[in-house]
């Protein structure tokens, strides 16, 4: 009811949660009054969300920290601070260990100012200035206000500032902005620029597009160069924002300085667009020349490489991959540079400079998503190429022991099972720098008598999903039970998604780590089997494996039956209207509503019809099919078209969208440890080693 309750916010259903407080004594009595109270507070009705925490303060005691915090939170957000103040003050020793110990503080000096005591204020805050809350930006917010309030206006500025520049995407920025515009405190042009620039890297495009303008229009002591910068700032905006055409860089001004690399890479983007790949590769060539150490020859080359990968023509996508390495070693984008000019070796039958940067990117950069890649596929130069099967085996039983549930590992037991027993040999070197993945101590015996899993499992109750998660991590044991707990509690109530969702958050590296070494209850929360029966029916009835069904609702729609994705791809399996109504059509459905591919039944029934066409599409091979669900099949078949792959797998590698290399992984990996975790022979099949199968390539 309390869930139903946040999201309806009904008569019928305030009736219902009050009824229940009313017949239902104690603890939960106070969390159906938590319940109520906070959907008052939602709806912005403060006063009655105040009375309605009061009322949970009188029925328990479990979660009086949870009633006196946020009844002081709506007398404050109800203009009523005096109210707060009583509930705040000696928070902490009231409530030892509370989540809310470093925020009430904050809380308690922002109702001191609203009731025009800004000296309580700062004696209250100053004190804190060094603990871990006073680097929080609530508290600096807080304390600059303090400041402004007590005229104290030389130390609230630079409050303000620094939380404007530094925390620029925080909501306090906002209000340190609002609040220096009120002080009349101007910001310098340098430190509005930084703010512009500090939106841009964020991806707020539109912000900051606006705020080299306003300083381009505001400012009159910018000097002709500084406005033409910002012309060409503002530019960079407008590419990002796809609305730049060519005739706007041409009108462009010529600078001196690195806006000049700025404008050549825009005027190298738009060749980029049009498919003028010999224009693009001039502009790319002067950046080079004149801007060898600019951010935007930085941006151009991986573009650059990008762009020539996905029209798959290796030699130059490898060029400016690699010249991007050369002159930018410490980039962001020089693992996956360097991964791709591996592999395009490897795909134009260069195997010997294939290995050496295959084991290049080891070494270099052994904390990078690319290792188990590099690590599959030197193996496989050793065993096909080299013809040395035992290094070939220390490549593999390496990402084995190391990336055990990967996608790549399930290729190399495949290979490893192929090799058969060899004589050992040394490792080569660069296996010394692949690291391995800590061994988290984890239990799924739950310590019922702890007072945080106490409280979140009452929080639930209350519908108080956001602070379930903090609660838990206040105890001193959960890095050994608190991801399970919380996806626990979410279960409980049906929240399939949730609780998946909780697992994927908690860092568990289970890709890392063989089955029997997790208990066996996060491997089912993690690899969930919601609507298993209905599943596994339809599945059956179409020559589907169940097990790749649900991996690809999970990586899909993570069992969400209401999810509607950004393409309009409805429910489950993610299914677009106009493919839902066709089979339904030849089913016999006459008269079809896009609103039923939101129930599972519906979904299922007629998803699991749409993948076995498409897998007979492609005459049986699951990864083609794949490929197609998540890119559709002109690119799929785009991709194939060059027929001159040794095996589905490299064909998967060559992929040259991320998202649907990684997707098409991601479900195989994900099919072969639903077989793991629940595959008829789990029981005398206990790690990932052993219960792996080959994957099926038809």
């Amino acid at each position: 009811m309390a869930q139903q309750l946040v999201l309806q916010r009904s008569p019928a259903a305030f009736a219902g949660v009050t009824a229940y407080a009313a017949s239902h004594p104690g603890e939960a009595a106070a969390a159906a009054e938590l319940a109520i109270g906070h959907a008052y507070m939602l709806d912005r009705r403060y006063e009655e969300a105040e009375n309605a925490f009061r009322q949970a303060n009188l029925h328990g005691a479990a979660l009086d920290d949870y009633a006196d915090y946020l009844q002081a939170e709506a007398a404050v957000q109800g203009h009523r601070p005096q109210d707060a103040i009583p509930l705040l003050q000696n928070f902490a020793d009231r409530h030892p260990g509370s989540l809310f110990d470093p925020s009430a503080p904050v809380l308690l000096a922002n109702a001191f100012v609203a009731t025009n005591n800004p000296a309580a204020a700062i004696a209250l805050l100053q004190p804190l200035q060094n603990e871990p809350q006073g680097s929080h930006t609530d508290f600096r917010l807080a304390l600059a206000k303090a400041y402004q309030a007590n005229g104290n206006s030389t130390q609230a500025a630079t409050l303000y500032r620094a939380l404007y520049l530094q925390d620029p995407l925080s909501p306090e920025a906002a209000s340190a902005k609002n609040q220096m515009i009120a002080m009349n405190i101007p910001l310098t042009a340098a430190e509005r620029k930084q703010h512009a620039d500090a939106m841009f890297n964020a991806k707020q495009y539109v912000v900051a597009e606006e705020e080299y303008r306003s300083l381009q229009k505001d400012d009159n002591d910018l000097s002709p160069s500084d406005r033409d910068a910002l012309d060409i700032y503002a530019a960079v905006c407008d590419l990002r924002l796809k609305k730049l055409s060519r005739s706007d860089v041409e009108h462009l001004p010529v600078t001196g300085d690195d806006s000049a690399a700025l404008k050549m890479y825009l005027q190298s983007e738009l060749a980029r667009n049009v498919g003028d790949t010999d224009g693009h590769d001039v502009i790319v060539q002067q950046l080079m020349d004149h801007y060898p150490q600019s951010r935007w020859l930085e941006e151009a080359l991986y573009s650059g490489g990008n762009m020539y990968l996905i029209r798959q023509d290796d030699a130059k996508a490898t060029t400016d991959y690699l010249a991007l390495v050369q002159h930018f070693p410490h980039s962001t984008y020089a693992p996956s540079a360097h991964w791709h000019a591996a592999w395009l070796n490897y795909r134009m039958r260069n195997y010997p400079e294939a290995a050496r940067l295959m084991d290049e990117q080891i070494v270099n950069y052994p904390s990078g998503v690319e290792i188990p890649g590099a690590l599959y596929w030197r193996g496989r130069l050793y065993e096909d190429v080299e013809h040395n099967p035992a290094q070939a085996l220390n490549y593999y039983n390496t990402l084995n022991a190391t990336y055990v549930n990967s996608y790549y590992a399930i290729l190399a037991r495949e290979q490893t099972a192929t090799i058969g027993q060899q004589t050992a040999v040394a490792p080569a070197p660069a296996l010394s720098s692949v690291r391995s993945v800590e061994d988290p101590e984890l239990t799924d015996v739950l310590p019922e008598n702890d007072p945080h899993l106490i409280k979140a499992r009452l929080l639930a109750n209350a519908a108080l999903n956001e602070y379930i998660r903090p609660e838990i991590q206040l105890s001193e044991t959960s890095s050994q039970w608190g991801a399970l707990a919380e996806a626990e509690i979410y279960e409980s109530f049906g929240e399939n998604t949730r609780a998946l969702q909780a697992m994927k958050r908690s860092k568990i590296p289970f890709f890392a780590l063989a089955v029997d070494e997790v208990p066996m209850a996060y491997w089912q929360l993690v690899f969930p089997r919601p609507y298993w029966n209905q599943l596994e029916d339809d599945s059956r009835s179409n020559g589907l494996d169940p097990y790749l069904v649900a991996a690809l609702i999970r990586q899909e729609s993570e069992f969400n039956p209401n999810a509607v994705s950004r393409m309009n791809a409805y429910g489950l399996m993610q299914l677009l209207p106009s493919v839902g109504k066709s089979i339904a059509r030849k089913d016999g459905v006459r008269h079809f509503s896009t609103s039923e591919l939101l129930d599972p039944s519906v979904n299922l029934r007629l998803g699991t019809q749409d993948l076995r066409k498409s897998i007979d599409r492609y005459d049986g091979k699951v990864e083609y099919a794949l490929a197609g669900y998540n890119a559709g099949d002109s690119p799929v078949h785009q991709w194939m078209a060059s027929n001159n792959y040794k095996d589905i797998a490299e064909w998967v590698e060559s992929i040259p969208y991320t998202e649907t290399r990684e997707y098409v992984q991601g479900i195989i990996r994900n099919r072969e440890l639903y077989r793991a975790v629940y595959g008829r022979h789990e029981s005398s099949n206990k790690t990932a080693t052993a219960v792996a199968e080959p994957i099926p390539h038809s």
